[in-house]
């Protein structure tokens, strides 16, 4: 069930989604300051193209000082805006029946761009 929806997830959308996200990781790593902040473009990203059955969980230095002080940082240049998309296209597709599932992946989308720094992805 997860493959399948894995696939229809690609199908309407996540391949665009994976894609903006790999542009805009690319942008971000031409400058050295930009590097850590592109590494976590390519998390969500790799969220973006196989959600379903992914978890996002807390990496060992996620309470550090310098993950806290990078998210700060992040959620103050654009994560907020991208948390929030998220956030809003979780909430117009858990209107439907149907569509829950893919508003739940959403959700995940949504706290993993709030605060990327100190989180793992894994299968």
């Amino acid at each position: 069930m997860k493959f399948l929806g894995n696939i229809l997830w690609l199908l309407l959308g996540g391949i665009i989604t994976a894609i903006e996200y790999l542009v805009a990781s690319i942008g971000l790593m031409i400058t050295i300051i930009g590097i850590p902040f592109g590494l976590q473009t390519l998390k969500l990203a790799i969220l973006a193209l196989w959600p379903f059955g992914s978890t996002v969980t807390d990496g060992g230095n996620a309470g550090g000082c310098l993950s806290v002080i990078m998210n700060i940082i992040w959620i103050l240049i654009g994560g907020i805006w991208i948390s929030l998309t998220h956030l809003i296209f979780g909430l117009f597709l858990c209107i439907t029946i149907i569509g829950i599932p893919f508003g739940m992946q959403h959700f995940k989308m949504a706290a993993l761009a709030l605060a990327p720094f100190g989180k793992n992805i894994s299968q």
